[in-house]
């Protein structure tokens, strides 16, 4: 389990457990499923069994009291090897508490509700936008925890309806990430653009990357900054390919790591 992260737009990552299925173009080369094949974990799929993560509360109990001691909301995405919004599936090392892994997300959310993590702000990332209200704890529909933030994936013109979809489904705080962006994205309207407090940006990486246009980046930053969204751009391409995350590197106007008001 991360407790610390490299993802660069949080300060800790935290997994309830391991294993997902592929639903749309950024999907192809997923870095968790290759992470997961190469530990050995057969999880990936609509037909293989989800891995639980033990330590996954008593690590969010632990970042919760230091946060509370500090005085500081930490942020923590949930989760950089799952789906939270995954349907169902069964536990292959379930351990008497948590047989599947809807079991697990009520717990979360049934701790969340019960203010047990004040001080934590769980950024909630899915590519299943659409299963948030089958997936509702209370009424968070009208009454969402000031502390949770949902956001979805979108990669091109085929998937930019989650982003509508998003904003049908949550009325809370809202973040889009763009990542891995694959091709211009044409047509979300203002309004919809509007309704998020947040997009994050960047291009693929791994041995399999499709190319990144900077222009790309360009663009969503202009976006951002005529309608007040905090805009962070998290790794670029090169004119030959090459994957850069030093922001340093990035072009001069192109230097934007903005984070919202937690």
């Amino acid at each position: 389990m991360a407790e610390n992260t490299k993802i660069e737009w949080c300060n800790h990552t935290v997994n309830l457990w391991w294993g997902c299925s592929k639903v749309h173009t950024g999907c192809k080369n997923c870095y968790a499923e290759s992470l997961s094949k190469r530990y050995g974990d057969d999880i990936w799929g609509v037909t293989k069994n989800r891995k639980l993560i033990k330590s996954a509360f008593t690590t969010l109990d632990k970042i919760q009291k230091r946060a509370k001691s500090t005085g500081k909301k930490e942020t923590v995405f949930i989760g950089s090897m799952m789906d939270i919004y995954e349907l169902n599936y069964p536990l292959n090392n379930a351990n008497g508490n948590y047989e599947n892994t809807a079991q697990l997300r009520e717990e979360l959310f049934n701790r969340i509700n019960a203010k047990k993590y004040e001080n934590i702000v769980f950024l909630l990332l899915t590519k299943r936008p659409n299963n948030i209200g089958t997936c509702m704890q209370f009424d968070w529909y009208n009454n969402p925890p000031h502390n949770v933030w949902i956001g979805t994936s979108i990669s091109d013109n085929q998937t930019k309806s989650y982003a509508r979809s998003l904003t049908h489904n949550w009325k809370g705080k809202k973040f889009l990430s763009i990542e891995p962006q694959t091709d211009m994205i044409h047509s979300l309207t203002v309004r919809e653009y509007s309704y998020f407090d947040w997009v994050i940006q960047g291009c693929e990486s791994g041995r399999f990357r499709r190319p990144f246009k900077i222009e790309w980046a360009r663009q969503m930053k202009k976006e951002c900054d005529r309608l007040g969204i905090a805009y962070f751009l998290k790794q670029i391409q090169d004119e030959n390919g090459k994957v850069i995350k030093d922001i340093e590197q990035f072009p001069k106007d192109l230097q934007v790591r903005e984070f919202p008001t937690w």
